[in-house]
């Protein structure tokens, strides 16, 4: 059984986010989405909101599962028994960053191997990050994320301008 595992912060989780996650499951026999921790953002949402949100959005996709991961991925693949690491490419700037990780992932544990996915055209040119950026400035956002990911978005972001 090949066993892979999608990480991410999914803060928040985003169509781009979705389609790769749909897509991946179509490749292994189980896909873990590894809700992590980015220590260089500062997330919006918690761990449990981001999962609760990214496990809505995938709860037809029966060989998926969502769980919070803390440290480094390699520790969490070694624990799930994953040898597989999905990650999705949108430009240049993403595949040099990405080899880089893959580079190191490997050095620490020789057993897993990196399948990227080209992120489609649609999804290619926007991040969590950017999203958010617009949605604080009042941008509609629901191109780029789910209905029920917008809503709680532009909820979030209405209470933190009222504090």
């Amino acid at each position: 059984m090949t066993i892979a595992v999608f990480p991410g912060s999914f803060d928040p989780v985003t169509r781009g986010h979705l389609d790769l996650i749909r897509r991946a499951s179509r490749l292994v026999d189980h896909l873990i989405v590894a809700v992590m921790v980015n220590t260089n953002k500062r997330p919006l949402f918690t761990m449990a909101e981001k999962e609760a949100l990214v496990r809505h959005e995938i709860a037809d996709l029966k060989n998926v599962e969502v769980k919070a991961a803390t440290g480094l991925t390699v520790d969490f693949m070694a624990q799930e028994h994953a040898t597989v690491l999905i990650r999705g490419l949108r430009n240049e700037q993403d595949f040099g960053y990405e080899r880089d990780i893959a580079w190191m992932n490997q050095s620490l544990n020789d057993s897993i191997e990196t399948v990227c996915l080209l992120a489609r055209p649609p999804y290619a040119y926007f991040s969590s990050s950017l999203i958010k950026e617009v949605a604080k400035m009042g941008a509609d956002v629901s191109e780029y994320v789910p209905d029920a990911v917008a809503a709680e978005l532009n909820r979030r972001l209405q209470d933190s301008a009222h504090e």
